[in-house]
């Protein structure tokens, strides 16, 4: 079961993220390991995800032997929510009618979202006033602020290589100076 509060329309855009924004979102992605890696869950589970229709990559299907799925930056962050949700212990039934309402949303709009769960509903709330009311039912509950899923993996998303839907790697960005001094101090 999945209950949701009001929340305010916005737009699917995260080229900001990626290391070509002058390409569409669904043109860029990441491969499965990557995508893996990224939100902390296993070769396994991902593959079961996608033939289970859980998480479908968005940029690129399989197409056969030896073919990689693409997966986006919103498929790598219902990855990490469901890979949390699942820690949490949320039934996979519930998780997949979570996961078809955010799918349903831009990214800008995750960013203002914050999964409740009580173990057996998830509940959306996106103010305040939603918080406190779902609270107020006395019900141990948790909660995932996919605003901070999102942080965790834009610290970490662009250590990894993207993909066109062409094919053509794009190579993660060179690191800044600073970053090439920590890396230096920290290696020896």
């Amino acid at each position: 079961m999945f209950e949701e509060g009001p929340v305010g329309a916005g737009t699917p855009e995260q080229g900001e993220l990626f290391p070509d924004a002058s390409l569409p979102d669904e043109l860029v992605g990441y491969r499965g390991p990557a995508a893996c890696q990224i939100a902390g869950i296993t070769y396994r589970q991902l593959d079961y995800w996608a033939r289970t229709g859980l998480v479908v990559p968005t940029v690129r299907s399989a197409q056969g032997s030896g073919s990689q799925r693409l997966y986006s930056f919103k498929d790598v962050l219902v990855l990490k929510v469901v890979k949390r949700l699942l820690d949490t212990g949320v039934s996979l039934q519930n998780i997949r009618v979570a996961v078809d309402h955010l799918r349903r949303r831009g990214v800008r709009d995750l960013a203002h979202i914050t999964l409740f769960s009580d173990g057996t509903t998830v509940y959306e709330c996106s103010s305040p006033e939603e918080v406190v009311d779902l609270l107020q039912g006395g019900q141990g509950v948790f909660g995932i602020a996919v605003s901070g899923a999102i942080r965790e993996i834009t610290g970490t998303i662009h250590e990894f290589p993207a993909e066109r839907a062409d094919g053509v790697e794009i190579p993660p960005p060179a690191d800044d100076e600073l970053t090439q001094r920590r890396k230096a101090r920290n290696a020896g």
